[in-house]
């Protein structure tokens, strides 16, 4: 039989690459695609919101006979209109969609447009999430959602099981105030007085938007600065080498689908520590393979922190199965199961 021939392909989404944005799983999807073969175009990377969807629209329509289908990655806020403005150029070229739904933000933005996010799905050829959270959740709007996970690297990843923990903790995301990185000094602070040594680094770019001053200056009231590092700018396979110098992995957002971060740190067999908002519980389950907890409920992650580090069976139970649970996020499964339905809807559109 013939090898199928792959089409080309456009995607859309927010590609920019500075010391504020982290490379994200879009980034590494395009990069993989075109190392098995496949014709890849990005949009977009302009910084600037209504120059990026220019660029968005105008290389969907100059580029309209250099691919086949396109992906668009759909998120909450003004970035829908993004997703809104390209499927409809898209409708018009025929060119097949497929949409991918991101951010914890999206339920709560489909609520209070229901219309708009109705026509927009029922726009694309086929829609996936990462989230078996935002799978049910959509489900009134769109029955056939597929699940892919985000992936990892497994190979990257620095496994070493945690049984007696150091209080060690660790903290990745982006210095926004969705993901409450305020409340990580507070755990410390909270936890200083009974282990002295506690530490805690955290690695995110700052967005800008106040949180990373509102960070520094937390620390400095609760007295704590001599207890955190702030890195910022890291390579993101640079991050592996730091999570293997923790024990303890905090998430304090609010708002989650299903973070990168999070199975990244399991993957290292750290011991993780979590709010349990949005597609947190689907992604790891309590007192399985992590402890969960309220959002912004300090004194409640401060006992979870403090139950690990006094209970070296319960914290050698979470690291292996954590372990086991982020083996199954593996790129080249999860990358087989792309190519999949590119090449399905590929196809299609040819016939």
């Amino acid at each position: 039989m013939p090898e199928q021939s792959k089409p080309g392909l456009l995607m859309v989404s927010n590609y920019l690459a500075s010391p504020r944005h982290n490379k994200n799983i879009w980034h590494s999807l395009s990069e993989r695609l075109r190392q098995v073969g496949y014709e890849v175009l990005t949009t977009s990377s302009r910084e600037n919101q209504l120059l990026r969807l220019l660029d968005m629209l105008w290389t969907a329509w100059a580029r309209r006979n250099d691919y086949d289908l396109a992906q668009i990655d759909v998120f909450s806020g003004k970035a829908f209109i993004f997703a809104e403005a390209c499927a409809g150029l898209l409708k018009c070229l025929r060119k097949p969609i497929l949409l991918t739904l991101h951010g914890g933000g999206l339920p709560q933005f489909s609520r209070s447009h229901p219309r708009r996010v109705r026509r927009l799905l029922r726009s694309a050829s086929l829609v996936v999430t990462p989230s078996p959270f935002l799978m049910n959740g959509f489900a009134q709007f769109r029955s056939d959602i597929r699940m892919i996970p985000n992936p990892i690297n497994l190979d990257a990843t620095k496994f070493r099981q945690r049984d007696h923990l150091k209080p060690k903790l660790i903290w990745v995301r982006a210095f926004h105030k969705v993901y409450n990185p305020t409340l990580a000094v507070k755990v410390t602070a909270g936890l200083r007085d009974r282990y002295p040594e506690v530490h805690l680094t955290m690695i995110g770019p700052d967005k800008g938007d106040g949180s990373l001053a509102e960070v520094m200056e937390t620390a400095h009231r609760l007295g704590v600065t001599d207890h955190l590092t702030i890195i910022q700018g890291v390579p993101h396979d640079a991050i592996f080498s730091y999570l293997d110098q923790a024990d303890i992995f905090i998430n304090t957002t609010n708002y989650d689908t299903s973070p990168r971060s999070m199975v990244e740190a399991m993957a290292n067999g750290l011991c993780v520590v979590s709010t349990d908002v949005g597609g947190i519980p689907y992604l790891a389950a309590n007192q399985v393979e992590a402890l969960l907890v309220p959002p912004g409920d300090e004194p409640k992650m401060i006992e979870a922190v403090e139950l690990l580090l006094s209970d070296p069976h319960l914290a050698g139970q979470l690291s292996y199965q954590a372990r086991k649970k982020a083996e199954q996020y593996d790129w080249p499964e999860i990358l087989d199961n792309w190519e999949q339905l590119f090449l399905a809807l590929g196809e299609s559109s040819r016939g």
